[in-house]
């Protein structure tokens, strides 16, 4: 529903996700308006930096606090949520979390997995820029 509006509404649309690092596992969530367990994230709001929607987006999705900057891992192209939308991935490996979030209207589930045990349904943009972080291999230029 918020893809529809933004794709009459916006000229392009962008969006930051995090890719929170614990060691091996990997932070996380579950939406209750889309399928498939993804990065935290969403979109940039209007007069927001992407550091401040990226703060944002995890302290409202994941109760985490960056308490130092996060690596951009790359800007990309994502042809599945419209034609006009980009998404910027950074990588989080310094922050605080002191409980899990409860689940909300927003986040059905959230959660720490294993980076080489992901629940079956990550989503496929989610595997991919996982599997270049942790593997350093250069970024693909779509989501």
């Amino acid at each position: 529903m918020f893809h529809t509006y933004w794709r009459f509404q916006r000229g392009m649309t962008l969006g930051v996700r995090g890719l929170v690092l614990d060691g091996g596992r990997v932070f996380l969530i579950r939406h209750t308006y889309v399928p498939g367990w993804q990065l935290p994230g969403g979109g940039v709001e209007v007069g927001e930096t992407l550091l401040e929607a990226l703060g944002r987006e995890l302290a409202e999705e994941g109760n985490i606090s960056l308490s130092a900057p996060p690596r951009l891992h790359g800007v990309f192209y994502n042809p599945t949520a419209s034609t006009r939308d980009h998404v910027a991935l950074f990588v989080a490996e310094h922050y605080a979390q002191p409980a899990l979030p409860a689940a909300n209207h927003e986040i059905a589930a959230c959660g720490w997995f294993a980076a080489d045990a992901l629940p079956e349904e990550t989503t496929p943009g989610t595997r991919r820029r996982i599997g270049e972080v942790l593997s350093g291999t250069a970024p693909s230029p779509r989501w």
